[in-house]
């Protein structure tokens, strides 16, 4: 593999292995802060408990993925300078700013909301405490947004200019209201807040068909989920669609590889525009990526539609093989996803920044060796941490509310010792500390 194929593939894999992180937190924090704020606004003692209860759950879950995930991305932010300091030079005085904002809402922000709500458990005022899971939320959003605008511009480079060589920032409300970051939002919006239903429900349904005694906790859950998935499962179709008049407009090629028409005739119009070179993006890729997400967010649309009519009279979690069926797709909501990314990067390819600057013209001046080192190590670590992230989560979501620690203001009945001073049947030394 050439320097510019393997740096590809350094960014590519630690990209698409942060993206499922990413793409869970933005799901499954809006779900948790509706369930908070239900528990904070019943006011049966039972009832409130019981939705408290599904919020530290599903909170822990959340918790899990987000403090694991969190490492993954400080990666990405040295990887511009340390693969490809050409397009740092380029377009650095561009959207250095947006993923400036970006890192200073995730990493201080958003973080600092987060840790106020896992230790604010008992400790604030509950319209206090909720209103900090809304605040995670909403910066996870303008984390998501200022990512977007970052990337939007070397989709589509607008609000600029090129001074010896270099990209100055001119207009910078064009760049805040580009097309390609906007309705590429919506889209990964509605991806998100599929794939955290998806999880939502999956979880849920598992513990229906294995028989738990938590039946209104998951009942609830399923519910919820099963109806976000549906809903948003269906407009992240139509979102999708809605890109493709953006894409003809700012990527040609693109779109003609996606409509597998006039591709060689826009080959030829780019070299006589740009001189020699392959502007065709890898077409197999591009066709078995999108044709994947398709199928499967169809697929999703589809299940969870039935699923909304069989939760009436719980003939869905009755059915054994459907709810393990809604368990199944939980993966696949992520390789959807995924996929999803893959076209939009893939797509714009041989060039970094679209129409102007280069793949090739973008990568450091780095060894062939350090460049194999570094890609293994990254990957490495990155798949080692995935695997860790998915092992807690899924230890936890199998264990249920009884091990959730989240909130919990006293031992856990299997932490507490055994023998005559308290076994772990007995509550009542807990009690007593």
């Amino acid at each position: 593999m050439s320097a510019t194929e393997l740096a590809r593939l350094q960014f590519a894999a630690t990209t698409g292995i942060h993206w499922l992180f990413v793409i869970l937190t933005m799901g499954l924090v809006p779900l948790v802060a509706f369930m908070h704020t239900r528990a904070v606004c019943t006011r049966d003692p039972t009832t409130r408990a019981l939705r408290e209860r599904m919020t530290r759950f599903w909170g822990q879950l959340y918790v899990i993925n987000y403090a694991v995930g969190i490492v993954t991305g400080l990666v990405m932010e040295f990887q511009f300078g340390l693969s490809w300091s050409g397009l740092s030079a380029f377009a650095g005085n561009v959207f250095g700013a947006p993923l400036a904002l970006e890192t200073l809402i995730a990493f201080f922000a958003e973080s600092t909301f987060l840790g106020m709500w896992i230790f604010g458990w008992g400790r604030l005022r509950k319209g206090v405490h909720v209103t900090l899971i809304w605040l995670v939320a909403l910066t996870a959003y303008a984390s998501g947004y200022w990512i977007m605008i970052a990337n939007g511009f070397m989709q589509h480079p607008v609000g600029y200019e090129v001074r010896d060589g270099v990209a100055y920032l001119t207009d910078f409300g064009a760049l805040l209201t580009n097309s390609s970051a906007l309705t590429a939002l919506g889209h990964i919006t509605l991806a998100a807040l599929t794939t955290g239903g998806v999880l939502v429900a999956g979880v849920s349904a598992w513990h229906f068909a294995r028989g738990t005694k938590e039946k209104e906790l998951f009942r609830s859950s399923l519910r919820l989920g099963t109806w976000v998935a549906m809903v948003a499962s269906f407009f992240v179709v139509v979102v999708g669609e809605m890109q493709r008049p953006v894409i003809e407009r700012t990527q040609p090629m693109k779109h003609a590889v996606l409509e597998d028409s006039g591709v060689a005739e826009l080959q030829r119009q780019l070299v006589e525009r740009y001189g020699p070179g392959d502007y065709v993006p890898p077409q197999g890729w591009i066709h078995l990526s999108m044709t994947s997400m398709t199928v499967i967010g169809n697929t999703i649309s589809s299940i969870t539609l039935v699923a909304v009519f069989l939760l009436l009279k719980d003939r869905l979690v009755r059915w054994r093989p459907l709810a393990y069926l809604m368990t199944a797709m939980i993966p696949f909501a992520f390789l959807a996803s995924v996929g999803g990314w893959v076209v939009r990067e893939m797509g714009r390819q041989p060039w970094m920044v679209y129409g102007q600057l280069k793949v090739e013209d973008a990568l450091s001046h780095v060894s062939r060796a350090s460049l194999i080192t570094s890609c293994t190590v990254f990957i490495t670590v990155f798949v080692a941490l995935a695997v860790t992230n998915w092992t807690l989560i899924t230890r936890f979501a199998v264990r249920g509310p009884d091990a959730t620690q989240l909130g919990a203001t006293e031992p856990l009945a299997e932490d507490l010792p055994e023998g005559p001073s308290g076994g772990a049947g007995d509550t009542q030394p807990a009690l007593a500390l």
